[in-house]
């Protein structure tokens, strides 16, 4: 059963203006030290920072509640597996959200999938209620 789809669209320009004009005030704001890791090692530096701001956004519009309701920006984070597929990751009050929308006797995925053709970088964020294995 699906619990929430969010979607968010994040112009890479925009963001490679607000690391130009904030720096580390906006990266240690918004991202973890894994996903600034991450990103600061990538070739497309501000590509890599939009991809995880559009998960963040949509993460939270998934959530039902979007940033304006408590969810903190390091409350979701994206990881990668070896393979390269992006992991949602949330903790705070965004996983006491996920966990209050999760049905008793399930499990809640995240899915989550990135994608830029520059100046975009677009996210798309799925949530999943899977019943528990016996």
């Amino acid at each position: 059963m699906i619990l929430g789809i969010g979607t968010d669209l994040a112009n890479i320009e925009r963001i490679q203006g607000t690391l130009d004009r904030f720096g580390d005030r906006f990266r240690n704001r918004v991202f973890t030290a894994t996903e600034q890791q991450k990103a600061e090692r990538r070739r497309d530096v501000a590509g890599t920072y939009a991809k995880r701001w559009a998960a963040k956004e949509a993460c939270s519009k998934a959530l039902g509640t979007g940033l304006a309701m408590g969810i903190a920006w390091k409350d979701m984070s994206v990881t990668n597996l070896r393979s390269g597929q992006p992991v949602m990751h949330v903790t705070g009050w965004a996983k006491e959200r996920l966990d209050a929308m999760t049905p008793k006797g399930h499990d809640a995925v995240i899915h989550v999938t990135l994608t830029d053709d520059h100046p975009w970088a677009q996210a798309f964020v799925v949530i999943e209620a899977l019943p528990h294995r016996s």
